[in-house]
């Protein structure tokens, strides 16, 4: 850590007073304008108070955001039009979700002339059906007509993993295994490379990807990844892949930051974040839920959370993280709840022969067989 006046530097982030608005930030859709050096470098300003990050391109993407994965239709175009209401600007959507319309809707009813569309920074995921070159840009565009936008904030590829192009989300074969391609990820980062040169979308990143995959995006891409989203909660806190993203000037989005209670194959028996006695005492003393104490964990340790809610009162709480601030001694405490890989709870599993193994994990490009 190095100190200068006014500002502290961590690891080539550094800490200013900027506030967390999105106005000023100009769209430029000319790729003869873009600064591709800027882009490569991907310098990061984390405002003072947590509540925003800044990239080299002068975006801001505020910290913590609403993610829409599991919410049913009919609940999350409610979900989206109260998180705008309550002072949400940022949303979290993919193609996988399917709900990206209902997404939009509530977009439309939103924006106006008080609540502009650069005011709300806007994700979206590429599927793995979709990673073939020429699949790329229709997949985009397909995005942008069922949220009725322009352009996106941000476009992450969903997995490293290309899946066969059938019809079906999840291409199988009789026996229930994935129908996988060998489209390489980087071929599939060049066309989103295009994106950015197109207009399509500002930035590009990458969600579930191993550091040896990032490396090799670093080295060979032509546009650098600002975002890395992934499963990250204090029982799984991914500490040496966040560390491994900060020397790269990567920020780590996390995906269900409460640990995903409502997973649809949780077990009755499974450790649930939530009931964390820790995590309970330390919001008792600052009047706050074991799930804002979750949040505000990784906000602090710079961590954008999306958590995913379709109850206003929820979706309120969770956006509550700002009043407070962990002591240094409670951050550590909060880290020694880490379970490692017994931690993560989001891993596409199938039953083969009767046993549970990773869907996935017979692919070349799994990413979890790294340690980080």
């Amino acid at each position: 850590m190095l100190r200068g006046t006014g500002h502290i530097f961590l690891t080539g982030i550094q800490i200013t007073s900027a506030l967390c608005s999105r106005r000023t930030n100009k769209f430029v859709r000319s790729p003869t304008n873009l600064n591709f050096n800027l882009l490569k470098r991907n310098l990061l300003t984390y405002s003072t108070d947590m509540a925003c990050v800044t990239f080299a391109s002068g975006a801001k993407m505020p910290m913590v955001g609403l993610g829409t994965w599991k919410s049913k239709p009919g609940d999350v175009e409610k979900a989206v039009k109260a998180a705008l209401d309550i002072g949400y600007r940022h949303i979290d959507c993919a193609a996988l979700y399917q709900n990206e319309k209902e997404v939009g809707a509530a977009l439309k009813a939103k924006l106006n002339s008080t609540l502009k569309r650069e005011d709300v920074f806007i994700t979206s995921k590429l599927w793995n059906t979709m990673h073939a070159a020429e699949d790329v840009r229709p997949a985009c565009q397909q995005t942008l007509n069922d949220l009725g936008l322009e352009y996106l904030d941000l476009y992450l590829m969903h997995w490293p993993i290309g899946f066969q192009k059938t019809g079906a989300i999840f291409p199988s074969n009789p026996d229930g295994t994935i129908l996988f391609t060998d489209v390489t990820f980087m071929e599939t980062w060049t066309a989103m490379e295009k994106l950015v040169d197109e207009g399509l979308c500002k930035h590009i990143g990458l969600s579930n990807f191993n550091s040896k995959q990032i490396t090799e995006v670093l080295n060979n891409g032509r546009i650098k990844p600002v975002v890395l989203q992934v499963e990250c909660h204090p029982h799984f806190n991914q500490s040496k892949l966040l560390n491994f993203c900060k020397d790269n000037d990567i920020v780590l989005t996390a995906y269900s930051p409460l640990g995903s209670p409502d997973r649809p194959w949780a077990k009755a028996n499974d450790v649930v974040v939530l009931n964390d006695p820790t995590l309970k005492a330390i919001g008792e003393k600052y009047n706050k839920s074991p799930a804002q104490v979750a949040l505000r964990f990784n906000v602090q340790r710079g961590v954008i959370v999306i958590p995913k809610s379709v109850t206003p009162s929820r979706i309120a709480q969770n956006k509550e993280l700002f009043d407070f601030k962990l002591t240094e001694d409670e951050m550590k405490t909060i880290d020694t709840l880490d379970r490692g890989r017994a931690g993560r709870v989001l891993n596409p599993m199938l039953q083969i022969d009767g046993k549970m193994v990773p869907r996935d994990g017979g692919h070349q490009y799994y990413p979890f067989h790294e340690e980080f």
